[in-house]
């Protein structure tokens, strides 16, 4: 078989096939629990909580009750919902910084579980975007507090699960608070997972799921990063009061927990594609982090390497990974700002990297639609990408340094706009070296 020769089209095939293996409408139906003989309630939040809500309504049984609230980010309801027949509403609230509607969601979710008992049944749509759409502070924090963290926490540099550590515990809901309000009734979660390794208690910071870290553990990533503690956030740490519940505890027995999507499950699906068509593929990792630009470097060896040695792979091939790398930003105002996500940094870093290299080519996205606050999904590099930018008298190695890929490759022509997917299994990377 012979492998494809529009490279773009090939890399961004394998990218849709990726997203729509993690399709809620796709996946989801054989984690659905029976109707219990009490109430069923619906709570949710994340980047797909309304597709996942929409599932779950297209499946549940017409004459079994059904009701429910979850929260997603601003235009990322599917078209069509909410429906006047929906039983579950659908909010919309700020993401990556919380905002007043999160805030408001999240009180409205807490009320919904409340008062519950042992015969009702919580099923939790949980993905990623959860930690700041579920915006309810703990006692003494307030929202400006809170979004004055997370704008700390994401130019910081800190893992997601260091993020979420620090999130969960200055949270009224996450880190398994939001399952212990719906005790004794049953909870069922479902979930997609953007995080590396797909730990539950981090997805989202873990609302429904208990939680192993601790307030020292979250004080100190906050002193490894020097962020800004409010005195009451500080207090709360230092003395234990904002601790999560803990594994063993109680109000979780007979919780049940699926991982409904995950990346490695996408990254398969986009292996099996290229397979068909001809190419080997081979997923180099679905939980790569670290600093998108060295992520970037290190993949352009591995690609080198493969075009000029054959090792460790034969041509033709793709290379595909995932995971969730990050972006630091450093000092506010220590250079000039320009706009870009985690995926454009890694393609203009691997660009760099590559200087041209025959017969590369990239693509890098994230599977949410949206590359950091931006309205691409991610971009492309080819063979020509640094020659292309030189003619038209932009130097690449200046937009890296002040963190501008959006309009370097917004100028080539070379983003990739898909708008929001509904989904969000994280970075999606593809290296297509053709025959």
């Amino acid at each position: 078989m012979t492998a494809p020769t529009d490279a773009r089209a090939f890399l961004r095939a394998l990218f849709d096939t990726a997203v729509a293996r993690a399709q809620p409408a796709q996946v989801l139906a054989p984690y659905l629990p029976p109707p219990p003989r009490g109430r069923t309630v619906v709570v949710g939040a994340g980047k797909a909580a309304a597709s996942m809500a929409a599932a779950v309504d297209a499946l549940w049984p017409a004459d079994a009750p059904l009701q429910g609230l979850v929260v997603t980010r601003y235009g990322h309801v599917p078209p069509g919902l909410p429906q006047p027949q929906a039983r579950i509403s659908v909010l919309e609230a700020a993401h990556p910084v919380p905002d007043a509607a999160g805030q408001q969601a999240a009180t409205r979710i807490a009320a919904q579980v409340a008062g519950l008992g042992p015969d009702d049944l919580v099923l939790a749509l949980i993905s990623g975007g959860g930690s700041a759409l579920l915006a309810q502070p703990a006692p003494g924090i307030t929202l400006a507090d809170k979004q004055a963290l997370n704008q700390a926490l994401l130019a910081s540099g800190a893992s997601i699960d260091e993020m979420n550590c620090v999130r969960k515990h200055l949270s009224a809901l996450k880190g398994g608070r939001l399952a212990a309000l719906a005790a004794p009734a049953r909870v069922v979660s479902l979930l997609i997972s953007d995080v590396p390794g797909d730990d539950p208690a981090v997805i989202a910071s873990g609302p429904t799921v208990p939680d192993p870290s601790t307030c020292q553990n979250a004080l100190a990533i906050c002193q490894r990063y020097q962020l800004p503690l409010p005195a009451a956030a500080h207090a709360g740490l230092a003395s234990g009061a904002f601790e999560t519940p803990k594994p063993g505890d109680a109000r979780f027995q007979g919780h049940a927990v699926h991982l409904i999507a995950t990346p490695q499950q996408s990254l398969e699906a986009a292996a099996a594609l290229a397979r068909a068509q001809g190419v080997a593929a081979h997923i180099l990792s679905d939980a790569i982090e670290g600093e998108s630009r060295d992520v970037g470097k290190v993949h352009a060896a591995l690609a080198r390497q493969v075009a000029r040695q054959g090792q460790p792979f034969t041509r033709p091939c793709v290379l595909l990974s995932g995971g969730e790398t990050t972006v630091t930003l450093g000092t506010p105002g220590a250079n000039p700002r320009g706009r870009g996500g985690r995926a454009s940094e890694f393609l203009l870093s691997c660009a760099l990297a590559l200087q041209g290299e025959p017969g590369v080519y990239a693509l890098a996205a994230d599977t949410d639609g949206i590359d950091g606050v931006e309205d691409n999904a991610g971009a492309l590099i080819t063979p020509d990408t640094l020659a292309r930018a030189q003619a038209l008298g932009l130097s690449a190695t200046d937009h890296l340094a002040r963190h501008d890929a959006y309009s370097f490759f917004a100028a080539l022509g070379d983003l990739v706009v898909t708008g929001p997917t509904f989904t969000n299994v994280n970075d999606f990377r593809a290296l297509y070296l053709p025959g």
